[in-house]
């Protein structure tokens, strides 16, 4: 159900109350696979390609991305959706609350970036090592096995580009500068966190953080699980997803 139209490529399911997935800085839509499955029954889900390897380099930053988001919804015909956002898809959504807090009914986090982003240094690929690739890969999830041979093959292209490299540079940058600690207080709006106990890339320090800087926040911790829930437990994050809508709306 991928569909590409008027320059945006995303994948469409369901019908009901809009849902946006916004996946994070080495993922795409596919991250969010059997998920889609469990929510298209009660809601419109919408899986949008970031395209983050084709942005022009002057426009690799957290905050174009946002403003993709809303030229998306524009595009769709969506005047406010759910937003749920792992890893860097999460600091996008983060940053659109901030530009455009009418668009959003409600927002999910799951690994994500806008508190903590020392980590993203240390994701890096090296060029040419596969090894270091593999290794660096399998630390994302907890079960290492979800790192296919596919996925380490992918992000072993992603490390040999070095066009590649330098956006993702960019981006990182980006996503250190926009710090969110200071706006978090002001979102009104029900959120979310889904964060896996053995998160290595953002740890569960900072799903507390979260917690404690938002003013309407509910979590929930998934066992056995990385940076990835909604990749390594589709039908437990969608569970949880599900519980919070009902919850709140």
């Amino acid at each position: 159900m991928v569909k590409s139209s008027g320059g945006f490529t995303y994948l469409e399911e369901g019908s009901g109350d809009p849902i946006i997935l916004l996946h994070g800085l080495m993922g795409g839509v596919e991250n969010f696979g059997e998920m889609v499955d469990f929510i298209s029954n009660d809601y419109k889900v919408y899986g949008l390609d970031l395209k983050l390897f084709e942005t022009p380099l002057l426009k690799c930053s957290v905050k174009n991305k946002a403003i993709y988001l809303h030229k998306f919804m524009e595009h769709i015909g969506v005047e406010k959706a759910t937003l749920v956002g792992n890893s860097m898809g999460g600091h996008i959504g983060l940053i659109f609350l901030k530009l455009y807090p009418e668009k959003v009914q409600s927002l999910i986090l799951t690994g994500s970036s806008g508190l903590y982003e020392s980590s993203m240094g240390d994701t890096f690929p090296r060029r040419g090592d596969y090894d270091y690739i593999k290794h660096k890969t399998e630390e994302v999830f907890y079960d290492p096995k979800v790192a296919t041979k596919e996925l380490v093959d992918r992000i072993f292209d992603i490390a040999n580009k070095r066009e590649s490299i330098i956006r993702l540079l960019a981006f990182a940058k980006s996503a250190i500068r926009h710090n969110m600690a200071k706006d978090l207080p002001k979102f009104n709006i029900p959120t979310c966190l889904i964060w896996g106990k053995y998160d290595k890339v953002t740890p569960p320090h900072v799903a507390e953080e979260f917690n404690k800087l938002l003013p309407n926040p509910t979590l929930f911790w998934v066992d056995n699980c990385g940076h990835a829930p909604m990749w390594e437990h589709p039908k437990e994050f969608s569970e949880h997803v599900l519980s919070f809508l009902k919850d709140n709306f």
